[in-house]
């Protein structure tokens, strides 16, 4: 994490089993994704009232480039909320949820369940034997020639449209396609504004 933890605590005295249990826990959400910013943690409790016990309440901020996370676990959720390491459990897995929405949403991992990915060729290198593809989620994808299928490196052409399958292992310089096939219009254009309905 680039920023130390913050965590404060409002009419709740914080003991170091607590302070220990939300240390473990960031270190899990590490472990999900290691680009976290910064962290901040805040444990509140009502004050006392003489019928039921402390509903306790956790919020849990997580930066990560270009986006801020939140969670909240408020008082009444639960009835077992009375217990604050229920609480801040209860918290902290929202968090890990959320964050590995985020993590598969930035990684391109959003599943498509519309058939094979398609886009346009936007760079072609003759010389060097390679292009650019941009397909319909946005992504820039590298291919080379010997990824071309069903035809010719030599016959494709600039906002040709293709169907490529892109390499399940991200190479040094990103995105790869495993095979490249030029194929009619597109069904789907990310240019294109979304029609309404």
């Amino acid at each position: 994490m680039q920023i130390p933890p913050e965590i404060a605590f409002q009419h709740v005295e914080p003991s170091d089993d607590i302070r220990a249990l939300i240390a473990e826990k960031i270190t899990l959400l590490e472990k999900i994704y290691d680009g976290i910013i910064s962290a901040h943690i805040q444990v509140r409790a009502p004050h006392q009232r003489k019928q039921t016990g402390n509903l306790f309440s956790v919020t849990i901020e997580i930066r990560v480039p270009g986006k801020a996370l939140v969670v909240r676990k408020e008082q009444g959720d639960a009835a077992r909320h009375e217990h604050l390491r229920a609480t801040l459990r209860d918290a902290f897995a929202a968090m890990a949820v959320e964050l590995k929405r985020w993590k598969d949403t930035i990684k391109g991992e959003v599943k498509s369940h519309d058939g094979p990915l398609q886009g346009r060729i936007v760079q072609l290198d003759q010389t060097r034997a390679f292009g650019q593809i941009l397909p319909t989620d946005n992504r820039l994808i590298y291919f080379h020639k010997n990824s071309v299928i069903d035809g010719s490196f030599d016959d494709l052409a600039l906002r040709d449209t293709v169907e490529l399958v892109v390499q399940s292992d991200e190479s040094a310089i990103g995105p790869q396609a495993s095979t490249v096939r030029r194929i009619g219009a597109l069904s789907f254009d990310p240019a294109a504004k979304p029609s309404r309905r």
